[in-house]
């Protein structure tokens, strides 16, 4: 439900040795300048009204994002309600969907930023999110099928938006200021979570489709002032003369690596999450799969062989990386699970009421911001490794807490001290995932960190919704009683505990690694300085 700082959002421009830029005024519309060996972050100059109208702004991304997420997760059976649709299959869709969009394009949004400007791909990532959310609630005339299709649009907005506003930070704020700013965007997560859990419920009560009229409007007006509160961003000295034709644009966009990426990951999450509705039994179902992994094999090769600038380096992946991949998606994925199935139960077992709901998550409001602010403290300080065992520990007990939670048991007990961990776990996986991926890969590769990372983010989140509920499909005789409801959704989130202690599994055998480059690597520097000492 929350989001985190991105520690190694590090942009090309960061560090670059011979960038052009100036900030001039505090009107942050910058004027070019040459300025060899130098870069100027524009918004370390801004006074205090300026810097919390620009970091507000850029941090609305993921307050947005999650805000798309929660005004629908305790309102999806009012609204399939209005259009006569009940199955649990077609109603995970609206979740699901946003998420697949998202999760699949979110690597190709940071690349567009890249190549056409992160201010000017921010703007229309809002604009697009605005306009789709005006689509899903002039839905309501249509059928369900738009209103699936308007929420699959709508999570192309954020994958425009989230990368693009860590780049913007990036190349904003320099080293010091960057890591608090980049808390403050982490921390924008669960307020937008929690705007989504309560206005959503509220909304509703009025009509549904209010819940994103008055999200279009609100995202609206956001777009415009980005305009203004968003300044120019610096270019670095040759990236003009690195784009002068459109076929050198082009390539550099990866055209073929970002098609055949998206089309092996768009079938293979359909094929998962359309099981929920057709089961396995319609050919074209498994035919998705089969293809998805045909496009994924062609994907890495393209990207190995072909692609002058890969839009995934699958070269420079090392095994610390593999590490820090298998963590997150098996972190996150269970972050879907949680959102979805312990909602259903709260909703159609417990008889809890979306507002009530809302109430019962607020926690996250506080915890979600103390956590990504201390995480800004510290992570500089202590190991990153670190930081993701006690990441994964947190999501194992997590899940561990909701898979026991008794029907109708007090709130302070089992879900209170879940949500509490939950903020622990997601508010300190990702930072630590950024920072190991920077530390793993070339210098000329950071850039696309956090693009990568938030990546397998919302794509776990989105699959992992289709394999936990295939699982419920298959346990749950129908679903037809509330014992038998229950055991589907119980099934679903003892799978998220199986996931999250794999998961801390990796994170332990990573942390033992890493402590013994550590330690060899203070061996050798120990013998260095004994050889110079004798010599």
């Amino acid at each position: 439900m929350t989001a985190s700082p991105l520690e190694g959002q590090e942009t090309a421009s960061q560090g670059s040795k011979s960038p052009t830029s100036r900030h001039g005024d505090d009107s942050g519309i910058g004027s070019a300048q040459t300025a060899p060996d130098e870069y100027i972050y524009i918004a370390d100059g801004y006074n205090l009204i300026r810097r919390i109208i620009f970091i507000m702004t850029v941090c609305s991304s993921m307050f947005t994002n999650q805000l798309g997420l929660c005004n629908t997760l305790t309102t999806l059976e009012i609204i399939g309600e209005s259009f006569g649709v009940s199955e649990p299959g077609k109603l995970s869709w609206t979740i699901a969907g946003y998420g697949l969009t998202l999760g699949t394009f979110v690597l190709i949004g940071g690349r567009l930023g890249d190549e056409f400007g992160n201010k000017a791909i921010f703007i229309i990532g809002m604009g697009w999110l605005s306009l789709t959310s005006m689509m899903a609630g002039v839905s309501v005339y249509s059928s369900y099928p738009v209103y699936v299709l308007a929420r699959v649009l709508q999570g192309l907005g954020p994958a425009l938006t989230v990368p693009n506003a860590l780049a913007i930070m990036g190349k904003c704020f320099s080293q010091g200021p960057r890591n608090m700013e980049f808390a403050w965007f982490a921390a924008s997560a669960p307020v937008g979570a929690m705007a989504g859990l309560l206005f959503g419920p509220l909304f509703a009560m009025a009509w549904w489709p209010w819940i994103y009229w008055s999200q279009a409007l609100g995202i609206a007006f956001l777009s415009v002032l980005a305009i203004f509160a968003i300044p120019n961003m610096p270019v670095e000295e040759g990236e003009q003369n690195q784009r002068q034709t459109i076929r050198e644009t082009l390539d550099r966009l990866d055209p073929l690596g970002g098609v055949t990426g998206v089309i092996a990951l768009v079938l293979f999450n359909f094929a998962w999450n359309q099981s929920l509705v057709t089961t396995w039994d319609e050919p074209y179902v498994y035919i998705c799969l089969i293809l998805s992994v045909l496009f994924l094999a062609a994907f890495f090769y393209i990207e190995l062989r072909v692609s002058h600038y890969p839009i995934l380096p699958v070269a420079v992946l090392t095994s610390d990386i593999a590490f820090v991949f298998g963590c997150i998606a098996a972190g996150w994925s269970t972050f879907g699970i949680w959102l979805f199935f312990v909602v259903r139960i709260c909703l159609n077992v417990d008889g809890q009421t979306p507002i009530q709901l809302a109430a019962w998550l607020s926690p996250i409001l506080v915890t979600g911001i103390s956590t990504a602010l201390v995480v800004g403290k510290i992570i500089n300080k202590v190991p990153a490794s670190t930081i993701m065992l006690f990441a994964m520990l947190c999501y194992f007990l997590t899940s561990l807490l909701m898979a026991l939670r008794p029907v109708h048991s007090t709130y302070w007990t089992y879900f209170f001290f879940a949500t509490i961990i939950a903020t622990f776990a997601m508010d300190s996986s990702l930072p630590a995932a950024t920072i190991i991926f920077a530390n793993a890969v070339p210098r000329q590769y950071q850039g696309m960190g956090s693009s990568v990372i938030m990546t397998i983010v919302v794509y776990s989140i989105s699959l992992g919704l289709g394999f936990a509920g295939t699982i419920e499909l298959q346990i749950n005789n129908g679903g037809h009683t509330d014992a038998d409801l229950l055991h589907g959704y119980r099934g679903t989130l003892w799978f998220s505990v199986g996931l999250t202690a794999f998961g801390t599994v990796l994170a332990l055998v990573f942390l033992l690694k890493d402590l013994r480059r550590r330690k060899l690597a203070e061996n050798e520097k120990g013998e260095e300085t004994t050889d110079s000492s004798e010599a």
